[in-house]
């Protein structure tokens, strides 16, 4: 496991990055870039909340993560613990050899506004396979969080 970080300025207050960021439509465009087929929850950002992150994979087919809020600071900070996956059928896989390879792995957003300027910072464990993937996708899926936000 290892620990990544991406950041962006954005100009935007730090409520509007925060809703951007996660509400549900613009949530789908700004997470394009982890899968093209797109993605979304169902759950609430409510601290101690569970949420199911979906979308389809190579073959079209759904599954996805499942994740609990840790924390949840309006407009400053919130903290996603990553618990098992998602099966096709909507069945939770949280004990498999797969999940405890990174199970309870956290991502971390910080949102810091100064003179408008709001600064998000991400931090998350990822597996050691999957560090390019985050490199190649956080980038782009910033910048388009930045786009949506800045209109």
């Amino acid at each position: 496991m290892q620990k990544v970080h991406y950041s962006i300025k954005i100009n935007a207050s730090s409520e509007k990055v925060w809703d951007t960021m996660l509400q549900d439509a613009t949530y789908r465009e700004w997470t394009k870039p982890f899968n093209e087929g797109g993605s979304y929850y169902e759950g609430a950002w409510d601290k101690g909340s569970k949420m199911h992150f979906i979308g389809p994979d190579e073959n079209g087919k759904l599954g996805g993560m499942v994740s609990v809020i840790e924390e949840n600071n309006p407009h400053e900070f919130i903290s996603i613990k990553h618990i098992g996956l998602l099966k096709e059928d909507g069945s939770e896989d949280t004990t498999s050899d797969e999940v405890k390879k990174w199970g309870g792995a956290h991502e971390n957003y910080t949102f810091e506004e100064k003179d408008g300027v709001t600064t998000v910072k991400v931090d998350l464990d990822t597996a050691d396979d999957f560090k390019e993937f985050m490199d190649k996708t956080w980038p782009p899926a910033l910048e388009k969080l930045k786009q949506l936000a800045e209109k």
